[in-house]
């Protein structure tokens, strides 16, 4: 299959890379100038040297090139930088083949979803078209060809097959899940619980705290989900729990570096520097935040990790309000 991949950032190489080695033929576009004349001279990503770009991986510095003739399209830009790309794509003339997200997150002001933030854009008649791919998936251990498992959706049954097709192999494998938005939901989520992670072993907290915040982590995403009309069934499996678990204990996601960083002192916009990727749970932190005002549902992980990056609080003083919430049964 002819590809346009709309993005060249770590997780974007990753997957166009994946792809290529499928055999598809697959052209990388992205708004880093510097990163694909890097990709296109030494034929690997300035993030993962020694990591050697498939034959089949050619970069285009024009959009209209990347998708010229093409049968397929993946994204893999920001949250904020998806509305941008897909109004440009509209301006010239519209599309009419499969567009697949691989971004995660929560838009602020509206609380939309990635696939809400398509239709919104494209309209109804564009519906068919839209998919997601989501999960556990830490980039560096899909370039090194780990075994790992991820979910395809999309609006359309013929569309998420398509997708689940293209990206299978021996060592990553794609299961079908038709609830679009549950598993952009999760995917969302799970950032801002492990932001929480990072602080937990940034304090130097034990096993058993961990254990607890990912669990009740995972029982904010199901209440806040249901808001959003997503199937729990869906925040249990791989795009949501799978994806929460490895996000949490990763040392190689950012959004945990970054809860780790802050617990050890370092100020939010220097700890975001540092990195040097956007941050996804920071942003979906205020847009939870803004759902669940508005439903009045209590999220005291998210709330926590919210006010120590907006509002100064001390990562241990957060921990501690947390602790002394009122009891309640587990399940409420």
């Amino acid at each position: 299959m002819k590809i346009a991949y709309l993005g060249s950032g770590a997780w974007g190489f990753a997957l166009a890379n994946l792809l290529a080695q499928n055999g598809h033929q697959v052209k990388m576009w992205g708004i880093e100038k510097d990163v694909l004349d890097y990709l296109s001279k030494k034929r690997e990503h300035p993030r993962f040297p020694g990591i050697h770009a498939n034959e089949n991986l050619h970069i285009e510095y024009e959009l209209k090139g990347a998708l010229e003739g093409v049968e397929m399209m993946i994204e893999s830009v920001t949250t904020k930088g998806l509305r941008p790309v897909l109004t440009t794509l509209l301006e010239m003339g519209g599309f009419s083949i499969p567009f697949v997200m691989t971004s995660k997150g929560i838009e602020q002001g509206t609380g939309n979803l990635l696939p809400e933030i398509a239709l919104d854009v494209l309209g109804y008649t564009y519906k068919k078209y839209i998919g997601c791919i989501s999960g556990p998936t830490i980039a560096q251990e899909v370039m090194h060809k780990m075994p790992t498992s991820a979910v395809a959706s999309s609006y359309d049954p013929e569309v998420m097959h398509a997708i689940a097709e293209v990206f299978s192999n021996d060592f990553f494998r794609v299961y079908p899940n038709a609830d679009i938005i549950g598993v952009s939901f999760g995917g969302a989520m799970k950032n801002a619980i492990a932001i929480a992670s990072g602080i937990i072993d940034g304090l130097e907290f034990g096993q058993n705290t961990k254990a607890a915040m990912i669990t009740r982590g995972l029982h904010e995403m199901r209440k806040l989900s249901r808001l959003k009309g997503a199937h729990p069934d869906t925040i249990g499996g791989l795009s949501g729990l799978g994806d929460l678990i490895v996000t949490c204990l990763s040392d190689q996601s950012r959004n945990y570096k970054f809860g780790r960083m802050l617990a050890e002192g370092v100020p939010p916009e220097e700890a975001k520097v540092k990195i040097g990727m956007v941050v996804e749970g920071a942003n979906t932190c205020i847009s939870a935040m803004e759902l669940a005002e508005k439903a009045s549902i209590p999220l005291p992980i998210t709330e926590a990790v919210y006010k120590v990056i907006y509002k100064n609080l001390d990562p241990k003083e957060a921990v501690k309000q947390v602790l002394t919430r009122t009891i309640k049964e587990e399940y409420l």
